[in-house]
C-alpha cells in the first residue's frame, strides 16, 4: 500500500511530465482528516494546505502554524461573514470568495488585524442554480469593485465546474476570464481532474483524496 508520501510524489511527477507553463502549487485538501494524518506531509517540507471548516481548522492548525513558518492554509469552503474574524488570522488564503457582503467583510476585518490574504474569486462557471460563485457576466465589476474600492489582494479565480460534464470546457473559460481581468493564478482542478485543470493553466491544484485517502 502507498504512503501518502508516495502518492503525493506520483502527483507532482504526473504534472511535472505535462511541463506546465507556470508554476503550479498543490494545495493538499485536508478537511476531515486527524492531524497525525496530515503530518506526514508536513514534516516532508509540504506546504500548502486546504480546510473548509473554520473551527476543525482552528483546532487542527493552530500549533502547526506556530511551530512550521512556511505552512500556508488555504480556506476552500463556503465562508459566511461572520466566521471571517476567524479566519483571517490564522489562514493566508481565501479560495471562496462568492459575494459583496463577504468582500466588505472581509476588507473590513483585514483592517482591523491588519493582515492581508490572498484572495480567489469563486466563479459559477457552469450558472448553476445550487452553487455559490460570481456569474462570468458580472465578474470584471466585481473584480474591479474589490480590488479599487475595497483594497483587496485578488490574486485569481477559483470554480467547482458541473460535475457530469467535461470539465475542459469549463477550465479553458476559466482561463479566459482569468486573461480578461489580467489576474494570472487559477483555482481549479480536484482529485479526478486536476491534470486537465493544470494543462488549461490552473496554478493552484485542490487535490484531497488522491493524496489522503478515501475520507470516512
Amino acid at each position: 500500500m502507498e504512503t501518502i508520501i508516495e502518492r503525493f510524489n506520483k502527483i507532482n511527477s504526473n504534472i511535472f511530465s505535462q511541463k506546465p507553463k507556470k508554476p503550479v502549487n498543490i494545495v493538499a485538501i485536508s478537511k476531515t482528516f486527524p492531524l497525525n494524518h496530515i503530518q506526514p506531509l508536513v514534516d516532508y517540507g509540504h506546504k500548502h494546505f486546504g480546510e473548509n471548516k473554520v473551527q476543525e481548522a482552528v483546532e487542527k492548525w493552530t500549533d502547526i502554524k506556530d511551530n512550521f513558518n512556511d505552512v500556508k492554509l488555504h480556506m476552500i469552503g463556503k465562508l459566511q461573514t461572520n466566521k471571517v474574524k476567524f479566519v483571517i488570522p490564522l489562514f493566508d488564503y481565501i479560495h471562496s470568495l462568492d459575494n459583496i457582503k463577504l468582500a466588505k467583510k472581509i476588507s473590513e476585518e483585514q483592517v482591523k488585524k491588519n493582515k492581508k490574504l490572498k484572495i480567489f474569486i469563486q466563479v459559477n462557471i457552469g450558472n448553476e442554480d445550487q452553487k455559490s460563485g460570481i456569474n462570468p457576466a458580472k465578474l470584471k465589476d466585481f473584480y474591479q469593485l474589490c480590488v479599487g474600492d475595497l483594497d483587496l489582494d485578488i490574486i485569481g479565480l477559483m470554480c467547482l465546474p458541473p460535475k457530469d460534464n467535461n470539465s475542459s470546457e469549463y477550465f479553458i473559460e476559466m482561463k479566459k476570464l482569468a486573461e480578461n481581468i489580467k489576474t494570472i493564478n487559477l483555482s481549479m482542478g480536484m482529485s479526478n481532474d486536476y491534470l486537465k485543470a493544470a494543462e488549461n493553466g490552473a496554478t493552484f491544484l485542490r487535490i484531497g483524496s488522491k493524496i489522503f485517502g478515501k475520507r470516512d
